[in-house]
């Protein structure tokens, strides 16, 4: 999926602007590469549009840095100056389009190496009956 697209999507699945989106985005994608290992976070650049793999780049492989779900938004909202709620919204709309472009098997096997609360934030929310 081009750049521009994914941010596309993950301006409708968050409602926010493209600008935003685009914000998000780059701070999502940094703060999950801080939250798993390097060569997962290598793994999944190689399946993003080239535009947006220096963003889950490392500058080494090392372990991860061990931290929670609130962590991850306020690292996200800090990131993209989003409000809280922005930051959460903006955080699944970005996991899930990156759940979408990456496949299941990679993208799973990243999951696993965070907290479940995270992890959660890919999935999709159900909808009411």
């Amino acid at each position: 999926m081009a750049e521009p697209e994914f941010y596309a999507r993950v301006s409708a699945r968050a409602g926010v602007p493209v600008e935003t989106a685009r914000a998000l985005t780059e701070a999502t994608l940094r703060t999950l590469a801080e939250r798993i290992s390097g060569g997962e976070a290598d793994d999944l650049s190689a399946h993003v549009a080239h535009e947006l793999r220096p963003l889950l780049a490392r500058a080494r492989v090392e372990d991860p840095e061990v931290f929670g779900f609130d962590e991850f938004l306020r690292r996200v909202a800090e990131r993209s100056g989003a409000t809280p709620s922005d930051a959460e919204r903006g955080a699944r709309a970005v996991l899930q389009a990156l759940h979408r472009v990456i496949g299941p098997a990679q993208f799973n096997r990243a999951l696993s190496q965070l907290p479940r609360e995270i992890a959660e934030l890919a999935q999709p929310a159900p909808r009411p009956a």
